[in-house]
């Protein structure tokens, strides 16, 4: 693979949402074991099962809960390492250690400014006026924006000056080492800044969580179908981070603590016994589970009771293996990219009935929250109790499923589409290579992605390979999908992305072990 200095608008900002998913991996697991840890120390559990209340099981699940808030106490520093790590294409650890010392000396030098110009307020009204303790320095409460600042900086400054060099006599500085010098100097002037823009950006995004606000019912659902619409080109995580993490999600005072992002909210909210509320919980994950729970599934139902009876045996698997994947960890694109591209009109469909979800749960107080998957669904809304109207998710998800089947079946009969199964040949079972050949399904996909010498960049998100190619016309199409692509995405010339589902990393592992031999 060759490596390149340039960047295109699509490769930057669906590499930043790959990026995300890093610290997101991690908060799943920490919002998990804080969910669990807060419900199993809960009064209203203690007094239904006494036995809880044993002093070693509850140190345990005070224990728990302390693995789970430390993702949330160090979200900034996480989002500042992992960007420059994702999107750097070499010297990957070099960009995150720069991340983090770029991010350091920012919030250093706007302690030093608010300091200089006497803006320091005192720590019992420093929260009231934006101000909090971020490692140990008194600065700006600027969130997990701050990070992703930082972090976005440290990448430009790596991409830009990775490969410096600098005269015999500074040769030691010169190459990667740079890179943490010049983040170090470039940080701490951004420090000196943040001060000054910050109440306008601060404004900006309060801004657009306002127009969310102010949108009343209508709010949620403007989150949920457009997180959809954006899926196809990768910049859905953009969408939820800024839900999430900034002012966007919302802003809370809790037991006098100046919390924004309505992730972060719901999660203080739970570990510290408050009563979450379906204002936040709206706007979170539970809005989808009608679709991936109840509508997904009566899809593929749809799409398989469709299939020409010879295709139906080689379709199972794929469809089976779609369910058990927006179901059991939320990933909904192997199901969703099955007819995509066939019939655009049927993922608007897919797109409106999932912000409909959201609206109507958010209307009927459901609090159940981030609970995309069925994990979520169990700890943060039946482990939470009756409170979270958890129950909700099957009158939804019932009315969603039967209408998703109707809807999905009438559509491919009526205009012929060719769904799987429908297509104009006889399928072929998937191929089980024997014989030890491990990378035999990876050969052919490298021969669909032009071989070797056609990958700029190989990467990959929770469930496609993200490219930068050189030459679009040499991909094949039939390639990918013969070595089990369930979709392709072409961005522009050279960008493209190819969906594989959640063994994606296996797939890249085996790419890159190829491209390295050769």
């Amino acid at each position: 693979m060759n490596s390149t200095k340039k960047v295109s608008f699509w490769e930057f900002f669906q590499g930043l949402g790959k990026t995300f998913m890093l610290p997101v991996a991690l908060l799943g697991i920490s919002g998990t074991l804080l969910g669990v840890g807060s419900a199993f120390t809960s009064n209203e559990l203690l007094t239904q099962f006494p036995v809880l209340a044993n002093p070693i099981l509850q140190y345990f699940f005070n224990f728990i809960t302390l693995l789970g808030a430390f993702t949330f106490s160090n979200l900034p520093v996480l989002f500042a390492m992992a960007i420059p790590l994702g999107l750097a294409r070499e010297e990957k650890g070099v960009a995150a250690f720069s991340g983090f010392v770029g991010y350091a000396i920012m919030n250093m030098s706007i302690n030093f400014y608010l300091t200089a110009t006497h803006q320091l307020f005192e720590p019992a009204v420093m929260k009231a006026h934006g101000q909090a303790m971020i490692m140990g320095v008194q600065t700006i409460n600027t969130g997990v924006l701050g990070g992703i600042i930082a972090g976005i900086i440290v990448y430009l400054l790596h991409n830009k000056f990775w490969e410096i060099k600098l005269p015999d006599s500074f040769a030691f500085f010169g190459g990667p080492r740079f890179i943490p010098i010049i983040s170090l100097f470039t940080l701490s002037l951004v420090g000196l800044v943040i001060p000054i823009i910050w109440p306008v950006f601060n404004s900006a995004l309060n801004g657009i969580g306002y127009v969310i606000k102010s949108s009343g019912a209508f709010g949620p659902f403007l989150f949920g179908a457009g997180e959809r619409l954006l899926l196809p080109f990768g910049l859905h995580h953009i969408l939820t981070a800024m839900i999430r993490f900034t002012p966007v999600g919302g802003e809370a005072n809790i037991n006098g603590k100046e919390v924004v992002g309505a992730l972060n909210i719901f999660y203080d909210q739970l570990a510290l016994g408050v009563p979450t509320t379906y204002k936040i919980t709206r706007i979170l994950d539970q809005g989808r589970m009608p679709s991936f729970f109840f509508g997904l599934p009566a899809a593929a139902l749809a799409i398989y009771h469709t299939a020409k009876p010879e295709n139906k045996k080689a379709i199972k698997g794929l469809l089976i293996s779609g369910v058990v994947s927006a179901i059991v960890g939320g990933i909904t694109e192997p199901i969703e990219f099955l007819f995509l591209f066939v019939c655009p009109p049927l993922y608007l469909f897919h797109a409106f009935m999932t912000g409909l979800a959201f609206m109507v749960l958010g209307m009927l107080h459901m609090t159940v929250g981030p609970s995309g998957d069925i994990i979520g669904f169990v700890v943060f809304g039946v482990l939470q109790g009756l409170k979270t109207k958890w129950y909700l998710t099957f009158i939804v998800g019932g009315i969603w499923a039967v209408i998703y089947y109707f809807i999905f079946k009438w559509t491919i009969l009526k205009w012929n589409l060719k769904t799987p199964g429908r297509e104009d040949r006889v399928l072929k079972m998937p191929a089980n290579p024997k014989n030890g050949l491990k990378n035999y399904t990876a050969m052919i996909m490298l021969e669909g992605l032009g071989m070797e010498d056609n990958i700029v960049s190989l990467d990959n998100c929770a469930t496609r390979l993200r490219l930068v190619v050189k030459d679009m016309t040499l991909i094949d199409e039939e390639k990918l999908r013969e070595a089990g692509a369930i979709g392709v995405v072409k961005l522009d010339s050279n960008n493209l992305q190819v969906v594989i589902g959640p063994q994606v990393h296996v797939m890249k592992s085996q790419l890159q072990k190829i491209i390295n031999n050769k």
